[in-house]
């Protein structure tokens, strides 16, 4: 099967899962990392994960219930945003620190439970960018699964390009949309 058929093969069970799931994900726990596609939104308000908008009524905890170390900049706890290189879902080494960070957080921490969003920038089409955004949030997800975080912890989502952080048609824009979101709930 080449790349592209691939990609249309997993956008085509991100629809059809989304379209078909009425069950809380988070009651039953996700399976491994490599298992299904979910391409939800479940547990938004308004289907939205923009950095800036956690804890504005969309869902996601407003840091009431999360220590003050999410507040502190200097910690790798406050950046709930990792970004990522054109066509890749490999995390840059800049945010390995990041993600081990809320990975630590999450694994002392089992009943909170995070949703992983993937994104993408608007180039590319719209089914490559679902799958690509997916790879991207799995890539966090497996890294987190790894150092102890709980499977029932944490859910996948993709929106490809259709959330972008920014709008813009250049590489600055781009460089933005191009990212996974971990959004405590």
């Amino acid at each position: 099967m080449t790349l592209s058929k691939k990609t249309l093969a997993l956008a085509m069970v991100a629809v059809l899962a989304s379209g078909c799931s009425s069950t809380d994900e988070s009651e039953n726990g996700l399976g491994d990392a490599t298992q299904g596609t979910d391409a939800s939104t479940s547990g938004y308000n308004d289907g939205s994960m923009s950095g800036s908008q956690f804890g504005s009524g969309n869902g996601f905890n407003s840091g009431s219930n999360l220590g003050p170390e999410f507040s502190d900049p200097n910690n790798p706890l406050s950046k709930q945003v990792i970004y990522f290189e054109l066509d890749s879902a490999q995390v840059k080494q800049d945010y390995v620190p990041v993600v081990a960070a809320h990975a630590r957080y999450l694994a002392s921490h089992p009943n909170q439970h995070v949703i992983l969003a993937g994104h993408a920038d608007e180039r590319g089409s719209s089914e490559y960018n679902i799958a690509l955004g997916e790879q991207r949030a799995k890539s966090v997800e497996r890294m987190m699964r790894s150092q102890g975080v709980g499977s029932g912890q944490l859910e996948v989502v993709s929106y490809g390009e259709e959330k972008p952080a920014v709008s813009g048609h250049d590489e600055s824009a781009w460089q933005q949309n191009r990212r996974v979101e971990v959004g405590y709930q």
